[in-house]
């Protein structure tokens, strides 16, 4: 079952009809027992049919309300790798290495809900970054009480350059505005997905695919629980988190997003985010 925030109203979608409820997104969300609720909503009469995402009159707002976005890095073994080998001249290609085998994982702020751009809207690169990346991942969607109640994708637009010239610059790097993209919806589940979960990626520039790239959560060496865990051990929130759980898909280091480009991101079942790069 998936919600999609619009303007018009919250769409819950379960793949044949959609109904349009008026809610408090974090109310919603934070409710005792999501999935019952949602379906009980959908045994009511139906306010229209399928939500079809490409509908440009469908203005689709990113699926968060007073969230804040959080983000862990480092939990595949490619994205170790890149790190390392960016931030190697700068003497921090052990960090990564280490917090990798670490039994603590690394944690950090990622984005205010107003930083925060939906599907179809425009992300941004910094202006004074030279090597700017995507980042797909899977981000989970925490209640209050520190419980996965659904997923959807995020996009943790990134300066390779500036995190690679200190560690210490990682803020700087991958918290601005238009730095965080989510969507399109929240698919609402309470099990974990598959190992065999697929994410791919692909960026289109102009008429030709720059780069495509995929992986699978098997290649996470951290559980979706264990991050939920370490991320809410001394810390509360209140209206719950979105939390991205780290990539495993790293573009080469001859590139580099540019203006107009169009960044797609798909997680099967959640669907595709699509960005353009203002």
């Amino acid at each position: 079952m998936h919600l999609w925030r619009t303007r018009e109203g919250i769409r819950l979608n379960d793949g044949q009809h959609t109904q349009v409820i008026q809610a408090d997104w974090d109310a919603l969300i934070n409710h005792e027992d999501l999935g019952q609720f949602l379906s009980g909503l959908m045994r009511e009469p139906h306010d229209s049919g399928p939500l079809v995402m490409n509908d440009p009159d469908v203005d689709v707002l990113p699926p968060i309300g007073t969230q804040e976005v959080w983000a862990a890095g480092v939990t595949y073994f490619r994205s170790r790798t890149a790190r390392m080998e960016e931030s190697k001249d700068a003497g921090g290609g052990t960090f990564y290495d280490r917090v990798y085998e670490a039994d603590r994982p690394e944690l950090f702020f990622k984005a205010s809900p107003w930083r925060v751009r939906g599907p179809r809207a425009g992300i941004r690169i910094r202006k004074d970054a030279k090597w700017n990346v995507p980042e797909p991942e899977l981000a989970l969607c925490v209640n209050a009480r520190g419980e996965i109640i659904g997923y959807t994708i995020g996009n943790d637009v990134s300066s390779r350059d500036i995190e690679g010239e200190n560690p210490l610059y990682l803020p700087q790097a991958k918290v601005y505005d238009g730095s965080c993209a989510l969507g399109p919806g929240l698919y609402v589940s309470r099990d974990l997905l598959p190992p065999e979960t697929g994410i791919a990626i692909r960026i289109t520039r102009g008429h030709d695919i720059v780069f495509e790239g995929q992986t699978t959560l098997a290649q996470m060496r951290r559980k979706p629980e264990e991050l939920v865990e370490y991320l809410y051990r001394e810390t509360s929130f209140p209206s719950g988190c979105i939390l991205l759980t780290g990539t495993g898909i790293i573009p080469p280091d001859a590139f580099t997003l540019q203006s107009a480009d169009l960044v797609e991101i798909t997680i099967e079942p959640i669907g595709t985010l699509s960005n353009v790069v203002e």
